[in-house]
Formats: structure tokens, sequence, C-alpha cells
């Protein structure tokens, strides 16, 4: 057998036991059947965003530049549906890109803290000013003279992280910081 065969045959049995463990620690995870079509999709896309010369260029050439939004609250709105969370931190939103921030589309990620629904299954009730997640997301944008405007339709969650929070479960506690009310 050529050895050029080889090395595809040994490419090919790689890839195909790389997809055969995700998918099985896909299921093991989510105790879910896995979306073998959405997680083929998200790995090329992955591939593709990182390998793109617009990303490669942007990220070796410059730091990301802040920009300022003039439709925060659709932004928070949008990210609470597509995140499922109880609300989103609009003072802590924030919005880097590393195009410039001249008039056309540019590509905006946007950073957010964002709050869990009250979990009242347990009979406590928590009333909490802290945040429960941090959410970071990617969307394009329209620059123009009134602003920089999110366009809704392109927003797209990259991740969503759960803040550990370490609380008594069984103790009544009041925390004067105006940050904490736990009952129960």
């Amino acid at each position: 057998m050529p050895k050029a065969l080889k090395i595809i045959l040994i490419l090919l049995l790689f890839i195909g036991f790389f997809e055969a463990g995700l998918l099985s620690s896909y299921t093991i995870v989510t105790s879910e059947p896995p979306d073998v079509k959405g997680l083929i999709d998200l790995q090329i896309n992955t591939i593709a965003e990182l390998f793109s010369s617009e990303n490669i260029n942007s990220v070796l050439i410059k730091d990301p530049q802040k920009v300022n939004v003039t439709n925060k609250v659709d932004v928070s709105e949008n990210l609470t549906s597509l995140a499922k969370v109880d609300g989103v931190d609009i003072d802590s939103m924030n919005f880097t890109t590393y195009s410039g921030s001249s008039e056309g589309k540019i590509s905006v990620n946007i950073t957010a803290l964002a709050y869990s629904s009250p979990n009242t299954t347990s009979g406590r009730i928590v009333l909490s000013g802290t945040p429960d997640y941090i959410i970071k997301a990617t969307a394009e944008a329209n620059s123009s003279d009134s602003g920089i405007t999110v366009d809704l339709n392109t927003l797209k969650i990259i991740s969503i992280l759960k803040f550990f929070n370490q609380t008594s479960s069984n103790s009544y506690s009041v925390n004067n910081g105006s940050d904490r009310i736990t009952i129960g």
C-alpha cells in the first residue's frame, strides 16, 4: 500500500474516532441525543473562523477597540431570550471590535453579565443583586453618523458561563451590602 494512502487512511480513522468520542461525550453530558448536523456545522464554522484571514490579521495587528452602541436595550432583551436567562445587566454590557468604527458593517464582540430566575422549588426565596452568568456573543453592527447599531438578526451566542455561588442551604442570612437577602 502506498505511503500517501496509509497517511490518508490514518487521518480518516483519527477523524472518525474523534467524531465518535465527541458524539458520545455530548450524549453523556447532556443526557440527550446529539444533533449531529449541528455539531458538525459548529466545528466547521469554528475552524473556518479561526483560519479566516480577516480574523488572523485583526488579532495579530491590533487590540480590540471599545465601541458605544445605540440600541443596548434591544440587545439586552435579545440576549435574555437567546440565552434563556432572567435578565441581562445593561450597565455591564461591553461592546468591542477589531474592525475600525468607520461607516459600514463591523463585527462586534459582546460581553454581558446575566441573572438567573429565582429558584423557588426548594421553598427559599433568593433576592440577588449578584449576576449568575457571563454571556459572550458576536454580532454584526452598522456604523453610521448617528452611531453604531447592532443588527439583532446576526446576534450569535458564543458561550454562557455560570458563576459558582456558595451559599448555605439551611440558614437565614442578610448581607447588608445590599446585594443579597436569603430566606429559607
